[in-house]
């Protein structure tokens, strides 16, 4: 599934592979959780958190990995070193396994980016 046509999260977790199900609906669960006063909504064909209608976090399954966008570039320097040894773009995790999700990492990332606003990409 590259970019789906889904109307809201939980359709679109529907048609997920079943094998990445799990591992979008715990990444779900972490953004509902830590990202308090942001609004989930679809956009560009994938789940997206938005503080005052401007896009912070998605994510996404694609053809070959699952992939976490952190738009949020003064979060991404401010973890720098922890980031260094993942697979990122500028502003994408990319995982290519569902079981390799270091979703403490992910929180982090979440927790730090629902702090404060900041500077997007």
């Amino acid at each position: 599934m590259m970019q789906s046509k889904a109307g809201d999260v939980d359709t679109y977790l529907g048609e997920v592979a079943d094998e990445r199900r799990e591992a979008l609906t715990r990444l779900r669960e972490l953004c509902r959780t830590e990202l308090k006063g942001f609004s989930e909504v679809m956009a560009y064909g994938m789940p997206t958190y938005q503080r005052d209608g401007t896009a912070e976090i998605a994510f996404a399954s694609q053809k070959q990995y699952i992939s976490f966008y952190l738009m949020r570039s003064d979060v991404r320097e401010a973890f720098e070193q922890r980031l260094a040894d993942q697979d990122m773009g500028k502003g994408c995790l990319r995982f290519r396994k569902p079981e390799k999700i270091n979703f403490d990492l992910v929180r982090d990332l979440l927790t730090a980016t629902a702090s404060k606003p900041g500077t997007i990409c």
